[in-house]
């Protein structure tokens, strides 16, 4: 697979996603259904913003993996939040986490009315080998 990371600006960079990204030769693509917390047993969580960021991200790479893929793969990230003002505090988690698989990757948050039963955040991606 190759990819090209396209920013005509520096900005981005600090917000940890990239304006464009293409990719060739590409071996397989992996959706991924939104991604939250949910429990192994189908329970959604009722915990605050910050334990559901870390359940949806864990959730996400548990996906990722299990279809033979890796995180790094990740060209698109989409962020669906009942609140993105509950959310921005713990927005560092999730670059931590997108620096520490080196994932370079276009990104769209949304903030919604809500999401399934409990749940305050969804992440949804597209993954490529």
């Amino acid at each position: 697979m190759e990819k090209r990371i396209v920013n005509p600006w520096e900005w981005q960079k600090e917000r940890s996603y990239s304006q464009a990204v293409e990719v060739k030769n590409v071996q397989g693509t992996l959706y991924c259904s939104g991604q939250a917390a949910i429990d192994p047993d189908g329970t959604s969580s009722n915990k605050d913003m910050k334990s559901q960021l870390e359940q949806a991200i864990a959730n996400l790479e548990e996906v990722i993996t299990a279809a033979d893929y890796e995180c790094k793969g990740i060209v698109r990230l989409n962020i669906y939040t009942t609140s993105t003002e509950e959310l921005w505090p713990y927005f560092p988690i999730l670059q931590e986490w997108i620096g520490r698989h080196q994932i370079e990757q276009a990104v769209t948050m949304l903030e919604v009315n809500g999401l399934f039963e409990t749940l305050k955040v969804e992440l949804e991606a597209t993954v490529v080998k």
